[in-house]
């Protein structure tokens, strides 16, 4: 019996110490399409101020910038805007800035 019990308690130690015990971070992934047929999907994860983009097969983190109005991300020639009015546009890849809906 007490062999069990160190057995047990062996493999909870090293359960805890691999991670297995400790829950995934919430996160929220949502998909979008715009007017000019782009298509992405946009990762959140709480405790992450950052947005983590799938643009045109590429992955791209997009850091959170100041905005006058809602809430601005950017980075490597990315920009992701989420209005206060509930819209959303995003530029990149040298086109113009296009508006987008959640799919």
């Amino acid at each position: 019996m007490k062999t069990c019990i160190k057995i047990v308690l062996g493999a909870a130690v090293v359960a805890a110490a691999t991670g297995r015990f400790i829950p995934a971070n919430a996160q929220s992934f949502q998909t979008y399409h715009c007017v000019d047929g782009t298509q992405f999907i946009v990762g959140f994860y709480q405790h992450d101020p950052n947005a983590y983009l799938q643009i045109d097969g590429n992955p791209v983190t997009l850091r959170k910038r100041v905005a006058l109005s809602g809430e601005r991300y950017s980075g490597r020639g990315v920009t992701l805007r989420f209005l206060k009015s509930g819209g959303i546009s995003v530029k990149h890849a040298g086109r113009k800035v296009t508006t987008c809906e959640l799919m």
